[in-house]
């Protein structure tokens, strides 16, 4: 079958509110810095009153790696559930506006559709608190088979390991993926959700998983150990490429046996880390896509990352082909 997708990717539909704070405003809160943490409605609305001004654009982790994708000039598709209502109907229009095919039946009653607000501090970590809404009801069904066969590869967002259901949904993805010659990447997506679910998870990437993508903290939180080297080592192991990110240090790409360091791309201030790890994936997968050397690959996350973090909100602001064209990417 002819691939008509780069990247398509099974995630939370999320709208995402983005205030500035301080560390006082976390202690007050109770908050985790740089951590994601899962709220109810009434926390949601007691959470938002106490915010600052804020910024309110669609994400979810995987919407906006597809966003990256797409910005790169990849084709990509998206498969995640919202509800009929006011921030559904944003989540669907911003993804059509990037070219996304975004076909999942919104749920006509239920949950509204998911929030997160997101606190950032002045060294531009982020901390999420999330109200998953509609994301829980996705099922299995809602994974279309036309799209999973017709990606070169599907991505996984590891938020989704949490609703049962949406791991079935996961089994489904990498079966169609799999039986289509495609590939399925994960990512870990935080060191709270691998120590929640470290043994379903760990099975889930040894079995179905082709390519990983992880954090140092993630890949650490995996394999129960500090030491980063054997943490990456355990993991490269059990998949056929893994991906990890280190912040300002880079990354380091494990494939083969072969170790590839990618350094960070330069950035002249920090201002909010939201999205770094799913535009950093956004890269690699787009030069994956196009059949680009893993360290071209590494290098062109490393420039998408750079450039989400250079302003509030998880999604590029530049056009990502042009930035990598200027750098020779």
């Amino acid at each position: 079958m002819t691939a008509l997708y780069d990247v398509a990717a099974i995630g939370n539909a999320i709208v995402d509110v983005i205030a500035q704070c301080d560390d006082a405003f976390l202690e007050r809160e109770g908050l985790v810095k740089g951590s994601m943490a899962l709220i109810d409605p009434a926390r949601a609305s007691s959470l938002y009153d106490v915010m600052a001004a804020a910024i309110e654009t669609s994400g979810g982790s995987a919407a906006n790696t597809v966003a990256g994708v797409a910005s790169f000039g990849g084709k990509g598709a998206f498969i995640g559930k919202v509800t009929d209502d006011q921030l559904g109907a944003v989540f669907r229009h911003d993804m059509k506006a990037i070219g996304c095919v975004f076909t999942t039946p919104s749920l006509a009653e239920g949950p509204a559709t998911a929030q997160s607000l997101i606190n950032v501090t002045p060294d531009a970590q982020r901390t999420m608190s999330t109200y998953l809404g509609a994301c829980v009801e996705l099922t299995s069904a809602d994974v279309d088979p036309a799209i999973i066969e017709a990606a070169k590869y599907s991505y996984l967002e590891g938020y989704l390991f949490d609703p049962p259901e949406a791991r079935r949904a996961f089994a489904k993805a990498a079966a169609l993926a799999h039986g289509a010659g495609r590939q399925i990447a994960i990512t870990l997506s935080d060191s709270f959700v691998v120590e929640r679910h470290r043994a379903a998870l760990l099975g889930f990437v040894e079995t179905q998983c082709d390519i990983v993508f992880a954090n140092a903290s993630e890949v650490c939180a995996m394999f129960e150990t500090d030491d980063f080297d054997a943490a990456v080592k355990a993991l490269s192991e059990r998949v056929a490429i893994a991906a990890i990110t280190r912040s300002e240090h880079g990354s380091v790409v494990v494939a083969g046996g072969q170790v590839h360091e990618i350094s960070a791309c330069p950035v002249e201030k920090v201002v909010d880390t939201t999205g770094a790890g799913d535009q950093y994936a956004a890269g690699f997968l787009y030069g994956l896509s196009q059949g680009r050397p893993l360290p071209v690959c590494g290098q062109l996350g490393s420039l998408a990352a750079a450039e989400v973090i250079a302003h509030y909100g998880p999604r590029p602001q530049v056009n990502l082909r042009d930035l990598a064209a200027q750098n020779g990417l």
